[in-house]
């Protein structure tokens, strides 16, 4: 099954594909969106068009992706929900089933704490994926999610039980 994973970007989308089978999971291909346009809806609008053209090119049956989080800047938060928006659009239109992960839980299953850097993220993906080329930032961190979303995927169909619902639960109940 190849997997899509997006850490998108009102600047910069990163998009990284893997092929998650049973036992291991391989590099596909990754890259990043140089996103386009003078206008919010124009740059919008090339977030949709770009992922439309990867997941036609490589046809995905999932796609995972960043939740938006708080910064400092309730603007660039906005931002990067609208280019969220944009990256889900593209995906549902295509049909694609659609998860999503907090960048805590990325860092965690990818290096083995939340509070992992940038760097960590980049060496583990490569490290897992067994890629020998430098990943620019937001390509690693499109892989990441996508890894993530396998791990995840692999426990829910061991299990039959999504490994969100039980973190959500653990939470509810402080």
């Amino acid at each position: 099954m190849i997997i899509l994973g997006i850490d998108p970007g009102s600047r910069i989308t990163g998009f990284g594909l893997i092929d998650n089978h049973a036992s291991r999971i391989e590099y596909v291909t990754s890259g990043k969106i140089r996103v386009s346009g003078d206008s919010l809806p124009q740059r919008l609008g090339c977030i949709f068009n770009e992922i439309e053209s990867v997941i036609q090119k490589h046809r995905p049956e999932q796609m995972s992706i960043e939740n938006v989080f708080m910064a400092r800047n309730p603007d660039s938060a906005l931002k990067l929900g609208q280019a969220r928006g944009a990256a889900i659009c593209a995906a549902y239109r295509a049909g694609l089933e659609i998860a999503e992960y907090a960048p805590r839980e990325i860092k965690q299953a990818i290096v083995g704490t939340g509070a992992a850097n940038k760097e960590q993220v980049q060496h583990m993906v490569k490290r897992l994926l067994g890629i020998r080329q430098d990943l620019q930032a937001d390509e690693a961190d499109g892989l990441a999610i996508a890894i993530c979303h396998a791990q995840f995927y692999a426990t829910r169909q061991k299990t039959g039980i999504d490994p969100g619902l039980l973190k959500r639960r653990r939470s509810s109940r402080r």
